[in-house]
């Protein structure tokens, strides 16, 4: 008798100078295959963005069975997964809207198969249980879903919001100009108006459509990205897998959160290395998304998002200066602070 044929599942890890989280990642990933050796195949890739932090040497030597891709630049997470995604065989350009619908697969021939799934997973998250069975038992079961993500818990073991509706304007608003202070703030920030979904949701478990999820922990199966693409590379980080999966829904497939799936998240610990280098960064990919889907925002809703960023970003600057008069600040600070205040204003006045 012919042995059944495992489900492939390749897990992308894009990491950059967090050795110690990326071990402790690696490990609950070889954990994970391990419990499912007798249902799933699992390739584990890790992408090295030029850490000098030792990490692509830890890879090497304490997990040899894991494919490593030591970029000698920082890539961003948009390009190290891409450039696994590559190495895997898949697609990396955004495919055109003409192409077939979900369900109608593209070209598949490669020199060898590519994976019947693909976890995006950050280097600061660690699986638990069965999580990524149950991850890839959704997708199997589930033919119109191209995505799945995780249910996800900070360090400590509290509840961490892992899906969120697309962003407009009155999210711009709240994240820009906070209601601190104000009675009920807490339930605005997170309602939908703010984009979250309710706790209730996620604590009683089951599986529910959501606009995007986070790419700390997001499946995607293989098919919908032969169909779609990769991540689009004029993202460098932030905001590409809002992007995505906006794309994926556009061409009739489905986005779903599986609350029961637990991934612990530590949550951007690489990105706080470089504070304003990343709110910049962050920024300039909100930019880039709500112009690239502007035509599904109402009318004028860019050029409003356009106006609250600059004056977001003029308010900023004064409290930045305040905190520096009080001495709560240095003067290295204070300078960093206003370059990318200044240069966030630049960019959204056009």
């Amino acid at each position: 008798m012919t042995p059944a044929v495992l489900p492939h599942l390749a897990i992308i890890i894009v990491s950059y100078n967090v050795r110690d989280l990326l071990r402790g990642c690696l490990r609950s990933v070889a954990a994970a295959a391990a419990r499912t050796s007798d249902r799933l195949a699992v390739t584990t890739v890790v992408v090295d963005n030029a850490s000098h932090d030792g990490s692509a040497d830890m890879v090497a030597e304490e997990f040899p069975a894991a494919r490593l891709i030591a970029s000698q630049e920082n890539l961003g997470f948009t390009g190290g997964n891409n450039a696994a995604l590559r190495w895997l065989g898949f697609p990396t350009t955004e495919i055109s809207d003409d192409a077939p619908q979900c369900g109608v697969n593209a070209d598949t021939s490669a020199s060898a198969p590519r994976p019947d799934y693909v976890l995006l997973l950050n280097p600061d998250a660690e699986v638990t249980g069965d999580a990524l069975w149950q991850m890839v038992s959704f997708l199997a079961s589930h033919p119109q879903a191209a995505v799945c993500g995780a249910g996800l818990r900070y360090g400590d073991g509290g509840f961490q919001h892992g899906a969120f509706r697309f962003p407009g304007v009155a999210q711009v608003a709240l994240d820009l100009f906070p209601p601190v202070g104000i009675r009920g703030a807490h339930h605005l920030l997170n309602s939908r108006i703010n984009g979250r979904y309710p706790a209730a949701w996620w604590a009683q478990g089951a599986p529910f459509a959501v606009d995007f999820v986070l790419g700390a922990a997001m499946m995607v199966r293989g098919a919908a990205i032969e169909q779609v693409g990769a991540l689009d590379d004029g993202y460098w980080m932030y905001c590409e897998e809002m992007d995505w999966c906006r794309r994926f829904w556009q061409r009739g497939w489905t986005v779903n959160a599986l609350p029961a799936a637990q991934i612990i998240h530590y949550e951007a610990q690489s990105s706080r290395q470089r504070r304003w280098l990343t709110q910049e960064q962050l920024w300039r990919s909100r930019l880039r998304y709500f112009t690239k889907f502007a035509a599904d925002y109402p009318p004028g809703a860019l050029w409003l998002i356009r106006r609250l960023v600059c004056a977001g970003m003029a308010q900023q600057a004064r409290q930045a200066e305040r905190r520096f008069a009080h001495g709560e600040i240095d003067g290295v600070e204070l300078a960093q602070a206003l370059s990318t205040t200044t240069a966030i204003a630049r960019l959204y006045k056009g």
